[in-house]
C-alpha cells in the first residue's frame, strides 16, 4: 500500500526565517533560547576569573546541557522538515530521524569525548579519562533510563506493555548492551571496525523497522509523528536549524564534556575513576533528559509507547552512539577504571536492563511497585560508586 497519506502536507503556509528568528508571528522562540545560552555562556566563561570556581562549573554544567538538549531537539526539527519536503514518508521519519534524535546528546557527548581523545595534544591520562567517559556515559544513560527514568514515568502513570515490542526490541535491547560489553572487554576495547560493526548492526535494524513500516505504523507511527509538533518550515528555515542546531550541539557537548571532568577534580575524585564515575553518573542523567521529556509525552497522551521509546533508546545508545565514537577513536577501558567497570557499572548496567525486561513480561504491564523497584536500584547503584570511591566496598 503506498503511503501517500504519510507525504502528505498538512499546514499549505510554511514558516519562513522571519518567524524563525520571532520576527513574525506565528514564531519560534527556540532560536533565541539557543543563542542566549550561548552568549550567557560566554559572559560566565569570562567572568571565571571573578566567580567561585565551584559556581563556575556547575553552572557552565546547567547551561551546557540545556544548549545541547534545546540544540538536538532544534537539529531534528530541521532535519524532519527537510525530509518531509523531499517527499520521505512520514513514519520513516518517526522511525529514523525522531526515534535518533532522542539519543542525540548521548551521540554528541561520546563523539566529542572521542574527537577529544583523538586530538594531538591529548596526553596519556586524557585518552583513559575521555575514553571511560564515553563509555561511562553509554552504561548511564541505558541505566538511568531503564531504572530512574522509567520509575519515574510510570510513578506518573502506570504503563502497559505491548507484547510485539518487548518481543522485538525488549530482547534486542539486552543483546545490544551485552553485545557492547562483549566487544568491550574483548580484544584490548573497542576498535574501529568494531565500531562500525555495531553501527552497521543497528542501520540493519532501521531497516527492518522501514520494511516493517505498514505494520509499525498502525501501532507507533502517530505517536512519533507528534512527538514534536509545531511549524512547519521553508528549506531555509530548516537548513538553518540544522546547521545552528548541530553547531551549538558539538560546543555544548564539548562545554558539558570539561564541566563534568571539571566537577570530578572539584569533588577530589580519584583520576582513573573520575572519567568512568562521572559519565556513568552526572553526564548520563544530563543526557537523558531528552527521553524523560518523550516518555512522560507519551504517557499523558495515554500511549503505551512511552516504555517503547525509552527501550528505542537504550538500542541506539549501545549500538549507534559508542559505535560512531569507536570509528573517531577507539575505545577502551582504563587500568584506573578497570574495578570499577567491572564490578559495578557493568553488571549493575546488564541486570538491571534483564530485570526490567522480565518485570515487563510477567504481565506485559509496568505498575507503581514495579517502578519504585527500579528507582531504589538505581540508588543502590549510586550509593555503590560513592562507597567504592571511598574504599568502602567489600570487594
Amino acid at each position: 500500500m503506498p503511503d501517500t497519506q504519510d507525504t502528505e502536507i498538512i499546514q499549505s503556509e510554511r514558516a519562513g526565517v522571519a518567524q524563525l528568528l520571532a520576527l513574525r508571528a506565528p514564531s519560534d522562540n527556540s532560536l533565541i533560547m539557543i543563542v542566549s545560552l550561548f552568549i550567557l555562556m560566554l559572559i560566565i566563561q569570562s567572568f571565571k576569573d571573578s566567580i567561585g570556581e565551584l559556581t563556575i562549573i556547575l553552572t557552565m554544567l546547567i547551561i551546557s546541557t540545556a544548549l545541547l538538549i534545546l540544540s538536538a531537539d532544534f537539529f531534528v526539527v530541521g532535519a524532519k522538515c527537510i525530509a518531509r519536503q523531499f517527499g520521505i514518508a512520514e513514519v520513516i521519519i518517526g522511525l529514523t530521524i525522531v526515534s535518533i534524535g532522542t539519543s542525540l546528546p548521548e551521540i554528541m557527548v561520546t563523539g566529542t569525548a572521542a574527537m577529544k581523545a583523538n586530538s594531538a595534544t591529548a596526553t596519556v591520562q586524557d585518552l583513559d579519562t575521555l575514553s571511560d567517559l564515553a563509555i561511562g556515559n553509554i552504561y548511564g544513560s541505558v541505566l538511568v533510563q531503564i531504572t530512574m527514568i522509567l520509575g519515574i514515568v510510570v510513578l506518573y502513570k502506570p504503563l502497559d506493555v505491548r507484547p510485539s515490542w518487548l518481543g522485538r526490541d525488549g530482547l534486542l535491547m539486552v543483546f545490544s548492551v551485552l553485545l557492547f560489553t562483549l566487544l568491550l572487554l574483548t580484544g584490548g576495547g573497542l576498535n574501529r571496525i568494531e565500531g562500525a560493526f555495531l553501527s552497521l548492526f543497528y542501520i540493519c535494524y532501521l531497516l527492518y523497522l522501514i520494511l516493517n513500516r505498514n505494520k509499525i505504523r498502525a501501532e507507533e507511527g502517530e505517536l512519533v509523528d507528534n512527538i514534536r509538533g509545531g511549524l512547519s518550515w521553508s528549506k531555509t528555515a530548516a537548513s538553518i536549524m540544522i546547521i545552528v542546531g548541530l553547531s551549538m550541539a558539538i560546543y555544548a557537548s564539548n562545554n558539558l564534556i570539561n564541566a563534568v571532568l571539571n566537577l570530578g577534580s572539584s569533588l577530589n575524585l580519584d583520576e582513573g575513576k573520575m572519567g568512568a564515575i562521572m559519565g556513568t553518573s552526572v553526564s548520563a542523567v544530563g543526557t537523558s533528559l531528552p527521553e524523560l521529556t518523550v516518555a512522560l509525552l507519551c504517557a499523558r497522551k495515554s500511549q503505551g509507547v512511552a516504555i517503547g521509546a525509552l527501550i528505542g533508546s537504550n538500542i541506539t545508545d549501545p549500538l549507534l552512539s559508542v559505535g560512531i565514537a569507536a570509528m573517531i577513536h577507539p575505545l577502551a577501558i582504563s587500568s584506573g577504571a578497570l574495578m570499577v567497570t567491572k564490578a559495578i557499572i557493568m553488571p549493575m548496567t546488564i541486570l538491571g536492563v534483564i530485570t526490567c525486561t522480565l518485570l515487563m513480561w510477567t504481565d506485559f504491564k509496568f505498575n507503581r511497585t514495579e517502578g519504585i523497584m527500579m528507582i531504589i536500584y538505581y540508588l543502590i547503584f549510586l550509593t555503590a560508586l560513592i562507597l567504592d570511591q571511598f574504599g568502602n566496598l567489600p570487594f
